[in-house]
């Protein structure tokens, strides 16, 4: 049959298209191009195949991590209660502009399980039909040669002037050759006029796509389980006090929602002390050096206690939940007592940090003492006074402690059903008695005869963020398939190369026939660096086998065909 015949070339037409198809097994998103005569499923369909789109994916994977932002810069109220309550106080129209859209509680909030939900879908409408034609594409033989190699990215050719093989020969061996180097191969025979072998390798680039997508669906599934089985709460334990695992025990607990609360592991400790240091000198003076919790705790109430150290990413582990060192803070020993000298307040107070210093607000209140006393008080670890900033703390660590107290009668505003902070008193409806500072063994004998106040000592306290994740192992699997998958997907290149024998190999370019003519090509999924090394790698084996009789002319096309391919 002739060249010019409409049948051969319309086969030569559809192997070019074969053999320079986009080597991604990812399947295309069809857009009708009217609106017309669609109808309810035709429009179900295309919003479907929108869906599941490899671009939908990563814009609402984009969206997620956007949405996320806000969750990390800003205080949480199942992590951080305390903080967003802060915040809240200090930002009153900011604050609650974030907390009517749920910037505090991110995580929960119906736009983005929306985002996370929508994702999941698109990831797993995804990647079924990819893994399906991934799995077609592994199992058959690469695509026959294209009738013109030198339209492909990068291709050269030579002459034979003389060769003792038989084109089909060249064929085979250059076959066995390439699978050495762990090609696929496929040989067109030799029909008296042309033949040619087709390899094709790094099938591990897509397969390491799916792992990368199957791996995030892990994640995203792991999370899901973690919030619905999970659960966290917050502690705070002063030294020589005790925590056990109940819900009444936390200052904040947010379970998931097939938690049920009554079950949590019957386990609790005891903080026996709370050690920290810090840089005494140099430019960071004041940086946290070392945490240590020393706690004594019991599995149940029957087990024997058993000792533990807990720091900072090494956490009390007990019965899957872990017990992490999240902060800590100065508990000064306030005692009150009253003008008989009856004692009527006497505890450890819990002071919050306002600085590096350690400089610290606490409250105490009196409701039912007749008249109503309340006290502000400051707390400072190395006491000094500055001339501008009055009272401040100059290093974190118990070397000069003194505390400021300011007292006041009055209303302290319980009464009125509004909730308030056990770290804040409002003293808008309170006389103020009087200001003092005193240090550890002082008292001071408030004004008018009321009793007195008196700092009997300082205890530290610490903060453990108590967690239970069944999901933390997939997410940790998840996570390694993830880079493994992006690792393979991102280094190993998708190549096809084609070598073609044609001509008579009896005869030569100065002789009476035609000659034989080799060509070798190759094409990649994307733009490369390393295509060109490998063409080269290609036509130097195959000259091994078929010396060729002249330099052979190396073409790099930049046509639109070969930049497609």
């Amino acid at each position: 049959m002739s060249t010019g015949d409409p049948g051969t070339r319309e086969s030569q037409r559809r192997d070019d298209e074969s053999a320079t198809a986009d080597l991604s097994t990812a399947p295309k998103s069809d857009v009708p191009s009217s609106a017309v005569g669609l109808g309810s499923r035709g429009w179900l369909r295309w919003m479907w195949r929108q869906l599941t789109s490899m671009r939908t994916a990563l814009l609402l994977l984009f969206l997620l991590a956007i949405g996320s932002i806000p969750g990390s810069i800003l205080p949480q109220k199942s992590i951080q209660p305390s903080e967003v309550t802060r915040y809240l106080a200090d930002n009153p129209g900011l604050g609650q502009f974030f907390d009517s859209i749920g910037f505090f509680n991110v995580f929960s909030t119906p736009w983005y399980v929306a985002i996370y939900l929508l994702l999941l879908v698109s990831l797993v409408g995804c990647i079924v039909p990819r893994t399906r034609l991934h799995w077609k594409a592994m199992r058959s033989l690469p695509p026959k040669a294209p009738s013109r190699l030198s339209r492909l990215a990068e291709s050269s050719s030579w002459e034979v002037d003389s060769t003792a093989l038989a084109p089909q020969d060249v064929l085979n061996e250059t076959a066995q050759e390439l699978q050495r180097k762990r090609w696929r191969i496929h040989v067109t025979d030799f029909d008296g006029s042309t033949g040619a072998v087709s390899g094709e390798k790094g099938y591990l680039r897509e397969t390491g796509n799916l792992i990368f997508h199957i791996a995030i669906v892990v994640l995203l599934l792991a999370v899901a389980l973690g919030g619905m089985f999970g659960w966290r709460g917050q502690a705070l334990v002063i030294e020589g006090e005790s925590f056990s695992d109940t819900v009444t025990q936390y200052d904040s607990f947010n379970a998931g929602r097939l938690v049920d609360s009554g079950d949590l592991p019957p386990f609790s400790f005891t903080l026996n002390s709370f050690t920290a240091t810090f840089q005494e000198a140099g430019d960071q003076q004041g940086s946290p050096r070392t945490f240590e919790a020393d706690v004594t705790y019991r599995d149940n109430p029957e087990a024997t206690p058993a000792q533990k150290t807990v720091q900072v990413n090494d956490p009390l582990i007990v019965d899957g939940a872990k017990a992490f060192l999240v902060g800590h803070g100065y508990a000064p020993v306030i005692e009150v007592k009253d003008p008989d000298g009856q004692v009527i307040y006497e505890a450890p107070t819990v002071f919050l940090q306002t600085d590096g210093n350690f400089t610290s607000n606490g409250v105490v209140k009196l409701p039912d003492n007749d008249p109503r006393l309340g006290f502000q008080a400051l707390f400072l670890p190395t006491a000094s006074v500055d001339e501008v900033l009055g009272p401040i703390s100059t290093f974190p660590d118990l070397l000069d402690p003194a505390i400021f107290l300011s007292a006041w009668e009055g209303d302290l505003g319980l009464d009125d059903g509004i909730p308030q902070s056990v770290y804040r008193m409002d003293t808008s409806k309170m006389t103020q008695l009087g200001i003092k500072a005193i240090v550890p063994g002082e008292s001071w004998e408030l004004p008018g005869g009321r009793g007195s106040v008196s700092l009997t000592g300082v205890k530290q306290y610490a903060v453990f963020d108590v967690a239970y994740d069944p999901a933390r192992f997939y997410a940790l699997g998840g996570s390694i398939f993830a880079i493994l998958g992006l690792m393979l997907s991102l280094f190993i290149p998708r190549r096809r190369v084609f070598v073609r024998v044609t001509g008579n190999a009896t005869s030569t370019p100065s002789g009476d026939g035609p000659g034989t003519r080799i060509e070798v090509a190759g094409l990649s999924r994307t733009d490369e660096s390393g295509l060109k090394p490998a063409v080269e790698e290609i036509a130097a084996v195959v000259a091994q086998i078929v010396p060729p009789a002249s330099e052979p002319v190396t073409d790099q096309t930049s046509s639109q065909a070969g930049r497609d391919a």
